[in-house]
């Protein structure tokens, strides 16, 4: 069995430098994090082990030093954090700041801000937290909510499909609008791991997929691997891998969502190359 790992898979700069500013913090023993600061389990408790807190509402927050995660937040949450006498430590990714930057100078420039993503994702709501109005689009049947603004200005989630977000797009094109202003903000780490992992898929007859089950981009990564026809399965880690799912002759693929560390990807392409073949089972799916 031949076992590849996709030429660009894992943490991306954004993640690791939130996670280094967390771990590296002389305030760690009263430190508590908004919300995850990444979606992988194996870092969570790795923050918890160094005394570091989580809460998900700031109400609920007993430490003096709050960290914002690598998602970001809106203004308002920042202001109620400070409001309330903490002091805090900003673990927001550069490249979603970019985002949020790019939608309010659009809304000072005249257009509605319209959103492409996950509503319910934590970057998306610290995008729009600030805004009066705006419509978040989640896929092509969103575009219809939009309909009638004349003047529009569209940013997406980080880590959208860049294909998905550029049908979108044309989708929105399509409508009648004086004036369309797209700012790319797909960040280059989730465009390199989705590139990546279709090269990877041409190449292979499974894939492993590694992340956390919560987080977003892996989930796509999946989705990706699932669109091409691949047998291809989200794990967390070796625990998740069951030897079943392989024959002998298997090439498998592995890819990881930019929340998951080197070392969870190491484990889980060291554990498949070690599976003896002669274990595996033979034959064609059914």
């Amino acid at each position: 069995m031949q076992v590849t790992k996709a030429v660009a898979l894992g943490t991306c700069f954004g993640v690791r430098d939130a996670i280094d500013l967390a771990l590296e913090s002389e305030n760690k023993k009263d430190l508590t994090i908004l919300g995850q600061l990444v979606h992988n389990p194996q870092t969570v408790l790795r923050l918890e082990e160094q005394g570091i807190r989580n809460a998900n509402k700031v109400e609920d927050i007993e430490t003096k030093y709050v960290m914002i995660t690598a998602h970001g937040a809106s203004n308002k949450v920042k202001e109620e954090v400070l409001n309330r006498g903490h002091i805090l430590e900003d673990a927001s990714c550069p490249l979603v700041v970019r985002v949020h930057k790019a939608i309010k100078k659009m809304v000072k420039d005249g257009y509605f801000p319209v959103v492409i993503g996950q509503e319910s994702h934590v970057e998306v709501r610290g995008i729009v937290g600030d805004l009066k109005d705006y419509e978040v689009i989640g896929s092509i049947k969103d575009v219809e909510k939009i309909e009638g603004y004349p003047r529009l200005g569209i940013v997406s989630q980080t880590t959208q499909p860049i294909k998905n977000v550029l049908k979108i797009v044309e989708a929105i094109k399509e409508q009648k609008h004086e004036d369309i202003k797209f700012v790319d903000t797909v960040c280059k780490p989730t465009k390199d791991r989705q590139k990546a992992v279709e090269d990877l898929c041409s190449k292979v007859d499974i894939v492993m997929v590694v992340g956390g089950f919560n987080s977003s981009n892996t989930k796509k990564l999946k989705l990706v691997c699932e669109k091409k026809g691949l047998r291809c399965h989200h794990i967390e880690g070796v625990q998740n891998i069951k030897e079943e799912w392989f024959y002998a002759d298997d090439h498998v693929g592995i890819t990881a969502g930019t929340s998951t560390p080197s070392d969870v990807i190491e484990k889980v392409y060291e554990y498949l190359c070690s599976l003896e073949v002669s274990t595996l089972f033979k034959g064609t799916i059914s």
